[in-house]
């Protein structure tokens, strides 16, 4: 015992005192305060989370922080469920098949007008975009800026 007391820079008469010592205040008031929580807890067929279940205790006029109630939930294992709808925005057609990639991965390309790609963005108003993108920019700049149809 006195090696693992000096590795952690304990006093063995520190260790033995705190193997005796009583629960603290804060401890005996956390067990209590975790089995309120549990009960609320139970109460909502285990669907509260720290929020709720702080509301449900404020009104039993517990006063506590919600940081509080966040923390022993998180030590006891308790969470409490989301129900809020998740919003899928891209939805993939099951019998559609798979574009051919025809470049193959690679995007480098040895000139002018040999590789183009193109990209669809989805913004904030949800209104949506393509732009097509030369991946040889010297291109554009040598035609000055002005691109024409062939």
């Amino acid at each position: 015992m006195a090696i693992a007391c000096r590795i952690l820079g304990v006093s063995p008469s520190g260790y033995y005192a705190w193997l005796v010592r009583p629960p603290s205040d804060r401890e005996l008031t956390d067990e209590w305060l975790l089995a309120k929580i549990k009960a609320a807890y139970v109460a909502s067929h285990e669907t509260y989370g720290a929020p709720r279940i702080l509301h449900d205790l404020r009104e039993e006029g517990i006063r506590v922080g919600k940081k509080r109630i966040a923390r022993l939930m998180r030590q006891a294992g308790l969470q409490g469920v989301s129900r809020r709808r998740r919003w899928n925005t891209t939805r993939r057609d099951p019998q559609a098949s798979p574009v051919a990639d025809l470049v193959r991965r690679n995007f480098a390309a040895a000139g002018p007008d040999e590789l183009w790609v193109s990209d669809i963005e989805r913004h904030e108003a949800l209104f949506y975009r393509e732009e097509v993108q030369g991946l040889l920019r010297p291109v554009v700049a040598a035609t000055g800026g002005k691109l024409r149809a062939a």
